[in-house]
């Protein structure tokens, strides 16, 4: 198994749609360590929805839970404002308009305190915009 690296030392190694997921990754930390602030709210997510497709747009969470934007906007906010969250890279994996990210994430406090590896599937339109992310998790056995 490879050594894990943070985000920033791998982003300018990559460009393409797979550049676009490391940099929605990133904006991700940012927005997760600004939610603690007071006032945040699902507006706090505009970095990340001006990569996203709005009015197309599904996330299929590890449970086969759906949510559009407005939903997934919300179910950040009110995870991130209570939660610390990093992630180191795995691997990047891109063809067509879909690209796999392979991440270990840590975070606290939540139903899941510790390290999951994560596996996420972005999938863009033509235009460029996320429509579709799905996200696969690992995790102990227990948690």
């Amino acid at each position: 198994m490879s050594a894990l690296v943070d985000l920033g030392d791998v982003v300018d190694d990559h460009t393409g749609l797979s550049r676009t997921v490391l940099e929605y990754s990133m904006e991700m930390k940012r927005t997760v360590d600004r939610a603690k602030e007071p006032g945040f709210d699902a507006s706090g997510w505009d970095g990340i929805a001006a990569l996203v497709a709005i009015d197309e747009f599904l996330r299929v969470g590890p449970f086969k839970d759906t949510m559009d934007w407005p939903a997934y906007a919300a179910f950040l906010t009110a995870w991130a404002t209570g939660s610390y969250w990093e992630c180191s890279f795995r691997r990047i994996t891109e063809h067509g308009h879909l690209v796999v990210l392979e991440l270990e994430e840590r975070m606290a406090p939540g139903d899941h305190d510790g390290a999951v590896n994560s596996a996420s599937i972005f999938e863009f339109g033509d235009d460029g915009r996320l429509r579709r992310l799905d996200v696969y998790l690992q995790m102990p056995s227990g948690a």
